[in-house]
């Protein structure tokens, strides 16, 4: 069951006038490329989007990876399905490794044109001989067709993996331009369950520009700074029912 609406809230919002920075998650710069109006309510006013369900096995995925690449991590070397993919690495070690991986944590940066302080948590890290970071993101799914990063709504998976890339080189490290994203395949197409989910995982390669994030940084200050909501983005389900309830009750459909 979705969760509850929430209401408005009296911590994280954002103030014009405010001299500390704001700190701006990976996910909330999602939002605001999402819809504008949705970003400004929710910053601004503090009223959120309506909740789903928490994807407690896709959560129970991401650890489980974790835990199977600190093993690596530990002794310094590729993980097999690095080696299978003929990727050079192994997992980065690095001491602020389990504070980048704590959500409303993360890898930070101070960004003095907005004196926004972006934060992202992220999966993975793996380094180059050269010392190159590679981003890796973990997802899980469960699907019979070939795994793609061209659906419509996984666009935002790359801009997750951009963020990350951008707030890395903002600490000082190299980061490639290539990440990675592990993705697990839950298999159904056993005879059955038996207490066991088996999936089949593969590496699959994306190349980031982010190019972007600074523009949208930008523009996201600018909108939250506005004394009034931007419009919607067209498509926003969320805006078109608001809209929507607003109208039926304007005409008195729902009795007072």
């Amino acid at each position: 069951m979705p969760a509850p609406a929430r209401g408005p809230r009296s911590r994280n919002l954002f103030d014009p006038s405010a001299a500390a920075p704001y700190k701006l998650s990976r996910s909330r710069l999602e939002l605001f490329l999402q819809c504008p109006r949705c970003f400004y309510v929710d910053r601004r006013l503090g009223v959120d989007r309506v909740g789903g369900p928490a994807f407690t096995l896709n959560s129970a995925v991401d650890a489980l990876l974790k835990k199977e690449f600190d093993a690596y991590r530990l002794r310094q070397e590729a993980h097999p399905i690095m080696s299978r993919n003929g990727v050079d690495a192994v997992p980065f070690s690095h001491p602020d490794m389990s504070r980048w991986r704590e959500n409303f944590v993360g890898v930070q940066h101070h960004h003095p044109p907005t004196n926004f302080l972006v934060f992202g948590a992220v999966d993975d890290l793996w380094v180059t001989p050269a010392g190159e970071l590679i981003v890796v993101d973990y997802k899980s799914t469960c699907t019979e067709k070939a795994i793609s990063l061209e659906d419509e709504w996984k666009q935002a998976y790359k801009r997750q993996m951009e963020v990350y890339q951008w707030l890395l080189r903002r600490n000082g490290f190299r980061v490639g331009d290539r990440g990675y994203f592990v993705y697990a395949n839950a298999d159904k197409c056993r005879d059955g369950f038996a207490d066991t989910l088996c999936f089949n995982t593969e590496l699959i390669p994306y190349d980031g520009d982010a190019g972007w994030v600074e523009g949208a940084l930008k523009r996201a200050r600018d909108a939250l700074a506005a004394a009034r909501p931007p419009p919607a983005a067209a498509g926003c389900h969320w805006c078109a029912y608001v809209a929507s309830v607003g109208k039926v009750v304007r005409r008195r459909a729902i009795p007072q």
